[in-house]
C-alpha cells in the first residue's frame, strides 16, 4: 500500500459565504475495506482514491453523520416516496461510467446551478473516473436507478463492515416528482437493513447549508465530534 499524504491552500468555503476552507488530503493506492472504514468512522470522505477532511482554522461547522439503522423506522411521507416508485428499477452494481453517467451528472449540476448557485464543474471520462470509480476496490459500487431503460438517478457508495458510506447522488430533474434523491437514501437503509450493517455515513452536515442540513432530518442519528488521525482512537459519536 502507497499513501501520500498534502493540504490545500486556505480558499473560500463551497459551504458557507462567510467563511474559509483548508482541506488535509490522504491518497492511498491500495485501500483495503479496513483502513476505508476506519477512516470514514474518524470522519473523512473517499472520492476515488482520495480520502480528505476540513481543517478550517477557527470552524468546526462540518459535522460527520450517521444514521442509526437498527433504530431506524420509515416515515408515513418514507413510505409514499418507495411507493410512487414502484416502477424504477434499482441495480446496485460495481461503479459504471458512460455517456448516460456523464449527461445526466452535467443535467444534474446545471440545475442545482440555476436553483442553488452551485459552481457547476464540467467532468470528462477521466475526471469522472478518478473522482468516482477509481479505487473502488472490493467495497464502491453504485446503485444505478432507471425507468423505462432510461438512468435516471447514479448513488455512488461503499459498502464497509459495519455500515454504508454514501458517497455522492445525482438524479434526473425531470423525475423530480419521483424523490429520487430520498428514495436512493431509503434504498441504502434497505440494503443496510437486510445486510445487518449498523450504520449509513452520510458525510458532512452543515446547519447552515441548505443542501447539507437535510442529513439531520434522518432520525436517529449520531453526531462526531471533530474528525481524528488514523492513530487518534477517541471518537466521540453522540446522538
Amino acid at each position: 500500500m502507497f499513501e501520500l499524504g498534502f493540504c490545500t491552500l486556505e480558499d473560500k468555503c463551497p459551504y458557507l459565504k462567510d467563511k474559509r476552507s483548508r482541506i488535509e488530503y490522504k491518497y492511498i493506492e491500495n485501500c483495503s475495506k479496513e483502513l476505508n472504514g476506519a477512516l470514514i468512522r474518524r470522519g473523512w470522505r473517499r472520492f476515488g482514491r482520495y480520502f480528505s477532511r476540513p481543517i478550517c482554522e477557527d470552524c468546526n461547522e462540518c459535522l460527520s453523520l450517521r444514521i442509526l439503522v437498527n433504530e431506524y423506522n420509515f416515515s408515513r411521507s418514507q413510505r409514499r416516496v418507495i411507493n410512487k416508485n414502484i416502477n424504477t428499477k434499482v441495480l446496485l452494481r460495481t461503479p459504471h461510467l458512460s455517456n448516460e453517467h456523464l449527461f445526466l451528472y452535467d443535467k444534474y449540476h446545471r440545475f442545482m446551478e440555476e436553483k442553488r448557485a452551485w459552481k457547476r464543474y464540467d467532468l470528462s471520462f477521466k475526471q469522472y473516473y478518478n473522482l468516482y470509480i477509481d479505487g473502488f476496490m472490493d467495497f464502491g459500487y453504485e446503485l444505478a436507478f432507471y425507468r423505462e431503460n432510461k438512468l435516471v438517478c447514479v448513488d455512488l457508495i461503499d459498502i464497509l463492515e459495519d455500515g454504508i458510506s454514501s458517497i455522492y447522488c445525482f438524479y434526473d430533474p425531470e423525475f423530480s416528482h419521483l424523490s429520487l434523491g430520498k428514495f436512493s437514501l431509503l434504498e441504502e437503509l434497505k440494503i443496510a437493513k437486510k445486510m445487518r450493517l449498523n450504520y449509513i455515513y452520510l458525510g458532512y452536515f452543515v446547519k447552515k447549508c441548505q443542501s447539507l442540513s437535510y442529513k439531520a432530518d434522518y432520525t436517529p442519528n449520531e453526531i462526531l465530534k471533530g474528525t481524528r488521525g488514523l492513530f487518534e482512537n477517541e471518537l466521540l459519536w453522540e446522538k
